[in-house]
């Protein structure tokens, strides 16, 4: 009986981290078309009887302005560059704060928030961090950082319906991706932590004040990628 639950086990664990390590792998060369989020936001309009909208249109890194992830870096994660998928100065200031009993905040840097939204579920759970964190690791091993901004920026959810800088550029600025601005790329990033909320097209003086506060730091990091600063 334990001969057979252990080879049971075996073939689970072989056919899991094959099909992970497989998937991370193939997603490293191929575009990112649909994430589980996007369905489960499809379900949820329907379930409120609305018709579901998923606005997406995949396109290269390089066809995206450089001033986009630059601003997504200054607002949610400006040591993209030097981690290795993980700020643990970040998530040891969450913890503490928890502890306190202070409002929770995020410490995902943009890694973890890609391998999440391509790979995982949204609701929080040990379980869901656990494989976040996994997968988090593979694609820091196997895409590397370029890639990595470029699936963050074509599959985050920026908007009711609206996900990628394509469908965002188009939809709230009425521009292509590659013609967004600093103020556009700031006022976006200021959307990303809730962005069902807050609307990038019709930004409040909150958002405004927070766009002025990005756009201060996008000067103050690295260039991304390198060569941006020659485009």
């Amino acid at each position: 009986m334990m001969k057979t639950f252990a080879r049971w086990l075996r073939n689970i664990l072989i056919f899991f981290f094959a099909s992970t390590i497989l998937s991370v792998v193939i997603l490293k060369y191929i575009p990112v078309y649909i994430t589980p989020l996007m369905l489960i936001r499809a379900v949820e309009s329907m379930i409120d009887g609305e018709p579901p909208v998923i606005a997406h249109h995949w396109v290269p890194l390089e066809q995206i302005s450089h001033n986009l992830p630059q601003a997504v870096m200054a607002s949610e994660d400006n040591l993209f560059l030097k981690h290795s998928g993980f700020d643990l100065e970040q998530i040891q200031k969450a913890q503490i704060e928890a502890q306190e009993g202070k409002r929770q905040r995020g410490a995902s840097t943009i890694s973890q928030q890609t391998a999440r939204n391509v790979f995982l579920w949204q609701k929080r759970s040990w379980l869901r961090k656990g494989l976040e964190a996994y997968f988090t690791f593979l694609i820091e091993m196997i895409w590397g950082k370029e890639r990595i901004m470029e699936v963050y920026l074509n599959s985050i959810e920026m908007g009711k319906g609206i996900y990628g800088a394509h469908a965002v550029a188009s939809i709230n600025f009425g521009t292509t991706p590659d013609k967004l601005t600093k103020k556009q790329s700031a006022l976006i990033a200021v959307s990303l932590p809730n962005p069902l909320k807050r609307d990038s097209a019709h930004p409040t003086s909150r958002m405004r004040k927070m766009q002025q506060t990005i756009l201060k730091r996008m000067n103050q990091i690295d260039q991304f990628p390198p060569e941006a600063c020659a485009r």
